[in-house]
């Protein structure tokens, strides 16, 4: 499968390095502001084809179990990252949509972040340039997650290529019916003007 870099330690060293860098994360004073900030931000950006991708989505219940998963994600990385004297490409493991995508979440904390950081010695690694598509199960990932202790990944959110690209004909088909385009990255929406909208609001309200 993909994901099977040989250069990369062993999935077993990886998940231990990884587990105990979650558990000094979680102790640093400013964690829980972290994942504050982070659920705050998830309700101001979202892409057309990361969060979306979880059935029946919703951001009241989602976004809490996605920064656990985000955090051992950044764990791992940064645990091949450390394991590899600091190699980028290497540490860039692959992971589903919604995970990445909350991964930014947690990045754009950059500030807090940072001090983070600093005091825990853990390096939160990512680098958009050395992103690849294509997570899929039983990968080495998933191989170094469960050798972290935290089990079988949770279905809601690891979701595998295969079923990624069905669900995003899906979505596409969907956005594409209401005049947006390429997984929303234009439309045809010119939003008339400001008279015209008024006027549409005032017979939806009167319908």
């Amino acid at each position: 499968m993909g994901n099977q870099i040989t250069d990369r330690p062993a999935p077993s060293t990886v998940g231990l390095l990884a587990a105990e860098m979650v558990t000094t994360l979680e102790a640093d004073p400013e964690f829980g502001r972290l994942r504050e900030s982070t659920l705050l931000y998830t309700d101001c950006w979202a892409t057309y084809t990361g969060l979306p991708l979880v059935a029946r989505w919703d951001l009241d219940q989602d976004s809490a179990p996605l920064f656990t998963e985000a955090l051992r994600v950044l764990a791992l990385k940064a645990a091949v990252y450390e394991l590899t004297d600091g190699d980028e490409h290497l540490a860039e493991l692959l992971v589903p949509p919604p995970v990445d995508e909350m991964v930014h979440a947690v990045i754009a904390q950059a500030t807090i972040c940072t001090r983070i950081q600093q005091r825990a010695k853990v390096p939160l690694i990512h680098s958009t340039d050395r992103e690849r598509w294509g997570w899929d199960h039983g990968d080495y990932t998933e191989q170094a997650y469960r050798a972290a202790g935290w089990g079988t990944p949770p279905a809601r959110y690891w979701i595998g290529a295969a079923e990624v690209t069905r669900r995003l004909g899906l979505l596409n088909a969907r956005y594409e019916s209401i005049g947006i385009r390429r997984g929303g990255r234009s439309h045809e929406l010119d939003f008339g003007t400001a008279a015209a909208s008024d006027a549409e609001a005032n017979e939806l309200r009167a319908g």
